[in-house]
């Protein structure tokens, strides 16, 4: 499987969190070629600043394998990680993040900061950004507009 088969999967759960009303960003944690880890954004739901869909699929892998660590583990998410999320991502020692689309107002591997390229910190994963990024960037683009056409 590549890595447009688990973008899909993270892609799917996007639009789950969709239909519950919250931003589409979905995420999966795979270990080995298969999903050990599934997340969507819930922040609204469950009146959790934290529940973004990187968490949600850590705490979920997590919980799968019986360790707060995942080491050999890679996390494919819809949107590029922000800094809470790059933070738990680095402590729970992913190996491999692969995400859709950038965030040019909270992405942090690059778009607004480079988290992961900070030598100090202990832990470094690898980071590609990318991967069917105009699907994710359009189910984004598409949730937005249709909030604010709403609000009018």
């Amino acid at each position: 499987m590549n890595d447009e088969f688990f973008m899909r999967e993270a892609i799917s759960l996007a639009h789950a969190a969709e239909c519950l009303g919250e931003v589409p960003v979905g995420a999966v944690v795979v270990l080995n070629g298969q999903i050990v880890g599934r997340g969507f954004n819930s922040p609204i739901g469950e009146s959790d600043p934290t529940a973004h869909a990187e968490i949600a699929a850590l705490r979920d892998a997590a919980r799968t394998l019986g360790n707060y660590r995942l080491p050999g583990c890679e996390l494919f998410v819809t949107l590029e990680p922000c800094a809470m999320c790059a933070g738990a991502i680095m402590h729970s020692r992913i190996s491999r993040v692969i995400y859709g689309a950038r965030d040019p107002k909270t992405g942090v591997h690059g778009s607004v900061v480079d988290l992961f390229g900070v030598e100090r910190l202990n832990h470094h994963a690898t980071v590609e950004g990318g991967v069917l990024a105009e699907e994710c960037s359009t189910l984004l683009s598409a949730f937005f507009a249709s909030r604010r056409k709403k609000a009018q």
